[in-house]
């Protein structure tokens, strides 16, 4: 649908006079945008072309011709020659039109039986279908640097955060592999979406489909798709899988974001938990001491950007009718931006974690503060004493009271100041009250404890390759 350079006329054909303004070609053209989806649009033609040969809807001759100027196309394309023209508006005239030059009027014939509505949301599809691949690529990547930071740590005790507050002991293998899990479901999401618009719209044609014989299930199997879509309307106009594609990059950018955000208070002087690697950390231009965070900074901030987009997508669909609409033109912008900042992110987060190192002996002191074996003193109550749970919430919450009254902790409690709470405490109290202790002990399925730690790295590195 645009000028073709030797006769001053627009593709669109004989309906209009006269040539639209300066402003509506800049504000109607998307060939910087969607000239990314050039490979997409060459393959959806071959295929379309090879059908229409086959139905002989076109000559043997004309799909000859085609597919030759299609394998000039890609070698320009390849070389970076391809003369991409912004007055051609998209990358679906700007191939059509380049054919044309290459191989004169058999170029014309290729558009039979199909509309730019059912050609561009094809290549749309189609790239999205590309870009899920590649995300859950990246997050396999980030999840085997994880599982391998959790086999070197798997014993390694560090406090357990509720509220930022310290909460109980725990592994920071276990730690760690509480992102692998979070990870796994948000590549089991953009596996549900892959499968879910892996369906075919090519041949829906404008929006009501088509008058010729064409075959549908052989383009849709050329593509790779699992089947042709059954309404041709649905087909055009439906965006969903793009906002679906969207809504689980968003959740799994969030993820992204809360480790970032511990990995920005871990490294700061007073958690002293970690360090980053110098490949991943900035210094100040004016503070030579500063050792800065900021792939993890711009990680917590891209990942506002991902789900801005998402919203911003799902407003451009959510009033419009049946069928197609130009609204739709900037889905593709939302979308590519959108993929192209999670990339950035989840390759950002694999090579800090791949390279980030660990204080133990800071992460273990900092788990002996704050009372975090407390449930474990009233759990011992419970076991040994047979006490119901509630009282022994209430036995340990008086200790822990007469320990910040004498400034220390629950194991540096006498046995005598513990009997003046609970007279029948004995000195085995104390074999549970030290972190390592603490951690050891939960072995339930799904716990911090090293030997469920070890059990989970060896499972996933099997599922991980």
């Amino acid at each position: 649908m645009a000028n073709e350079s030797s006769k001053g006329q627009k593709m669109w054909g004989g309906r209009f006079a006269a040539q639209p303004s300066d402003i509506m070609q800049s504000i109607n053209a998307s060939i910087d945008v969607d000239k990314r989806m050039v490979r997409e649009d060459i393959a959806g033609s071959r295929a379309h072309a090879d059908m229409l040969a086959e139905q002989e809807i076109i000559t043997e001759a004309d799909n000859e011709a085609i597919q030759g100027g299609l394998d000039q196309i890609v070698e320009e394309v390849e070389a970076g020659t391809f003369p991409y023209r912004v007055e051609l508006e998209d990358i679906h005239m700007n191939v059509e039109a380049r054919l044309k030059e290459l191989i004169g009027e058999p170029a014309g014939r290729l558009h039979t039986a199909r509309s730019r509505n059912d050609q561009v949301v094809t290549d749309f599809r189609l790239w999205t279908r590309g870009a899920l691949t590649e995300a859950r690529r990246s997050l396999k990547a980030l999840q085997r640097a994880l599982v391998q930071r959790a086999d070197e740590h798997a014993d390694a005790v560090m406090p357990g955060f509720t509220h930022l507050q310290t909460a109980q002991p725990v592994t920071l293998g276990h730690h760690l592999l509480a992102y692998v899990e979070m990870i796994e479901r948000d590549r089991s999401r953009m596996d549900d979406c892959a499968r879910r618009l892996n369906e075919s719209p090519l041949g829906s044609a404008a929006l009501a489909g088509t008058g010729f014989a064409i075959d549908r299930d052989a383009t849709a199997e050329a593509l790779g798709f699992y089947r042709p879509m059954a309404n041709s309307l649905d087909a055009v106009s439906a965006r969903d899988f793009a906002l679906e594609a969207l809504s689980a990059l968003s959740i799994a950018a969030t993820h992204l974001s809360r480790l970032a955000e511990e990995i920005v208070l871990w490294t700061s002087a007073q958690f002293a938990f970690a360090k980053l690697s110098d490949a991943w950390s900035t210094g100040s231009s004016i503070m030579p001491q500063k050792r800065n965070p900021d792939a993890a900074e711009l990680i917590r901030a891209k990942a506002s950007l991902i789900t801005g987009q998402f919203a911003a997508l799902q407003g451009a669909v959510k009033a419009l009718p049946l069928a197609y609409a130009k609204d739709l033109q900037d889905d593709k912008q939302l979308t590519f931006a959108a993929f192209d900042t999670f990339s950035l992110c989840a390759a950002s987060m694999a090579g800090m974690m791949e390279t980030i190192t660990f204080n133990r002996e800071n992460m273990r002191a900092a788990a002996a503060k704050g009372f975090s074996t407390a449930t474990d003193l009233a759990d011992w109550l419970v076991r040994e004493l047979k006490m119901p749970f509630r009282d022994a919430h209430h036995v340990t919450g008086s200790l822990v009271a007469k320990a910040e009254e004498k400034g220390c902790d629950l194991p540096e409690l006498s046995l005598e100041d513990m009997q003046a709470v609970e007279p029948r405490l004995t000195n085995d109290v104390f074999s549970v009250l030290t972190v390592e202790a603490s951690a050891m002990s939960r072995q339930s399925y799904g716990g911090t404890s090293p030997v469920r730690v070890a059990e989970q790295v060896e499972q996933w590195t099997q599922r991980l390759g």
